[in-house]
């Protein structure tokens, strides 16, 4: 699955947008399917957003439907996170997955791999 390396995160007030880019190593990107996952001080890592390897499908949490769109670009090897509309309690730090299987990327990214993980801070 290779190496996958978030970037963009950083620190917006409330109302904001930030965009997260996570770049893959690795020849077989396409053929995975991709993930955002977040955890919160103090809480579980939770599901946000997820991509199939032909872009075509996509599923995202209940909390951020309507305010983040997940895209990929499978020429560039890269997957993105468009955020907007941030509400503080969307602070987290944001990881970035990669998964063979759809069911185990839109739950808990299973036997899949990780990013190091990029903070967002929402201040309101």
């Amino acid at each position: 699955q290779g190496q996958l390396v978030e970037s963009g995160g950083g620190a917006v007030q409330a109302g904001g947008s930030l965009k997260l880019s996570c770049a893959a190593s690795g020849r077989t990107f396409s053929t995975y399917h991709m993930g955002w996952f977040r955890q919160a001080p103090g809480k579980e890592r939770e599901f946000v957003a997820a991509i199939r390897w032909s872009g075509q499908n996509t599923n995202y949490a209940d909390s951020i439907k309507g305010r983040f769109t997940i895209s990929r670009d499978n020429a560039k090897n890269t997957v993105f996170l468009q955020m907007n509309s941030l509400k503080p309690e969307d602070t987290a730090v944001y990881y970035c997955a990669a998964n063979g299987r759809w069911l185990r990327i839109t739950t808990t990214n299973d036997g899949g791999a990780w990013g190091q993980g990029t903070q967002v801070t929402v201040s309101s």
